[in-house]
């Protein structure tokens, strides 16, 4: 393998969503930077692939991006993975990727799982123009951020955890209006993978009826 950084999607749930690219790449590059070598552990035994991993995160990402540079310098192949999806879509990826075009490494970026755009194409909201948000600040910020968002014409989307859905959905009914179309995903390509679409009301009294599980994918209709 040339030695160059790959940016390698994986599985958001169901395994068969790799690519063989993917496997052939995780298979032989020199290392594999893992957000959670547990995690990935398991996609790796299921493919076997028994390339040597390190653990990359964002609690240690500051420390390690100089290191992996060098390796890389060296001639060593390395590989980056998140728990699930594409590398660096709300999950570490980008200071390591800055990194290396500072550095004049060569970086390819493999094509293949993410998240929000399974959520957004079928949502049956708008998808010629949109804005992607991620997680919305937990605490500071967040007001400000409802506020400007409030006025935003393009289709957004957002992600959030099971246990503050709700929280969020109430957010979006003060700063939006109740009425605004949406489409909640969850557990996408998944066993119980669900798509519950209405107004911003409609998925609060839904949500409130059915307790909030798996990882959430949001999308909002632009301020028309």
């Amino acid at each position: 393998m040339e030695a160059k950084l790959y940016l390698v999607p994986t599985p958001i749930g169901n395994l068969e969503d790799i690519t063989f690219r993917a496997v052939k790449v995780l298979k032989e590059v020199d290392l594999i930077l893992a957000e959670d070598t547990r995690t990935s552990g398991k996609l790796l035994k299921h493919f076997e692939i028994s390339t040597h991993m390190h653990s990359h995160h964002m609690h240690n990402e500051h420390k390690t991006v100089d290191n992996i540079v060098k390796r890389i310098q060296s001639g060593e192949a390395v590989a980056l993975i998140s728990d699930a999806g594409t590398p660096a879509i709300s999950d570490p990826g980008f200071l390591l990727t800055r990194a290396c075009i500072e550095n004049d490494i060569e970086i390819e970026c493999l094509p293949g799982a993410t998240a929000f755009v399974p959520a957004l194409v079928n949502s049956g909201l708008p998808n010629d123009k949109f804005v992607f948000e991620g997680f919305l600040p937990v605490k500071k910020g967040r007001q400000t951020r409802l506020i400007f968002l409030a006025e935003e014409t393009r289709t957004m989307i957002f992600y959030e955890s099971p246990h503050k859905l709700l929280k969020t959905l109430t957010h979006f009914a003060e700063y939006f209006g109740e009425n605004r179309p949406i489409s909640v995903s969850r557990e996408l390509t998944k066993l119980y993978e669900e798509t519950v679409r209405g107004t911003i009301l409609e998925a609060i009294e839904y949500f409130t009826k059915k307790a909030p599980k798996g990882e959430f994918v949001i999308v909002v209709g632009g301020k028309k």
